[in-house]
């Protein structure tokens, strides 16, 4: 079968090469996969550099959510159990973890659903415990992350602002449904924030970057705002001033989506019927803005390395993908 696998790390474009290898065997408990669409995901470009708090043995198959059919026909929806990773034809699974795949989305869009909206469901209903009428801010709005943060934050009902860097993202975000929107290339993000709500600041945060996105949500989180640390796509980590968080009161709210799978398996396949009804309904929806052939996955993740992107880029292996 054909797979790209990582043989030294470093920049995706440069170490992940397309080659024949042997068809993956699953082991005690998992699956064999025919992958029909694979979700190109940041952890990827990590994976390749080696930067990723998981480390497969070289040479490894990146790919970490794919859209794919079991030996017996059915459609799901699965993390990939490295180092057989989902930019490949065929991959393998822990068979407790896989979902069956919603029949509202295509391949494309059920391979986007997984990890990012399991993440933002999981950090704004559980972790902030987000509620109608509240307002959410969100970092990398027009991003694969951000992009589920709004949708999800819109169908609880909250009002949303969305944080992108640069006009093209900023409409990306205006029709994901942010009621605002702010450009922090060229706006004061922490004055745009007090102003669209009256001064008292977002009640939650969603912050999947990091750096300097989490210094000015320090000072935009309202008085009892929770801040819900996703990731650090900046490539900087923060250290937060406790002393901050004590006279402004306010939570600091980490999220590492992937222990629920093992901590509490079962309240991520709840969530899994949460987001199917959701997507059901046309609540959300994965925004894919590209679909790429297997021969251009190395180049998919690079793009997403360098932040470049909007919404999702799936690389999709079977034509015929819409359910």
């Amino acid at each position: 079968m054909q797979a790209w696998q990582v043989h030294e790390n470093g920049e995706p474009s440069e170490v992940m090469r397309l080659g024949e290898t042997e068809r993956p065997v699953p082991g005690e408990g998992q699956v064999l996969l025919r992958v029909r669409a694979a979700n190109v995901n940041f952890p990827d470009a990590l994976l390749c550099r080696g930067h990723y708090q998981v480390r497969p043995p070289l040479p490894f198959t990146p790919g970490v959510e794919v859209c794919a059919e079991t030996e017996d026909g059915r459609r799901v929806i699965a993390t990939p159990a490295l180092p057989h990773g989902g930019f490949a034809e065929y991959t393998v699974a822990d068979a407790a973890t896989v979902l069956p795949a919603p029949d509202a989305l295509d391949d494309a869009e059920a391979a986007a659903l997984h990890i990012g909206y399991q993440t933002g469901w999981f950090g704004l209903h559980r972790r902030a415990r987000l509620e109608a009428g509240e307002t959410l801010l969100v970092h990398a709005a027009a991003g694969g992350v951000g992009s589920a943060a709004v949708q999800l934050g819109k169908a609880a009902g909250a009002t949303v602002i969305g944080v992108v860097g640069g006009p093209e993202k900023a409409d990306v975000a205006r029709k994901l449904g942010c009621d605002v929107v702010i450009d922090r290339r060229g706006e004061d993000v922490i004055a745009a924030v007090k102003e669209a709500t009256g001064g008292r600041g977002a009640d939650v945060v969603y912050d999947p970057v990091g750096g300097e996105a989490y210094a000015q949500s320090a000072k935009a989180v309202a008085f009892e705002g929770r801040i819900v640390v996703v990731g650090f796509a900046s490539g900087s980590i923060p250290s937060p001033a406790l002393n901050h968080a004590l006279v402004k009161n306010y939570s600091i709210l980490g999220l590492h989506w992937g222990l629920y799978t093992t901590k509490n398996p079962e309240l991520v396949r709840h969530c899994h019927e949460q987001l199917t009804e959701l997507a059901a309904r046309g609540a959300i929806r994965p925004l894919v803005s590209e679909r790429v052939p297997l021969a251009d996955a190395a180049q998919a993740v690079q793009r997403v390395a360098d932040g470049v992107t909007t919404g999702r880029i799936a690389v999709v292996l079977h034509k015929g993908a819409a359910a």
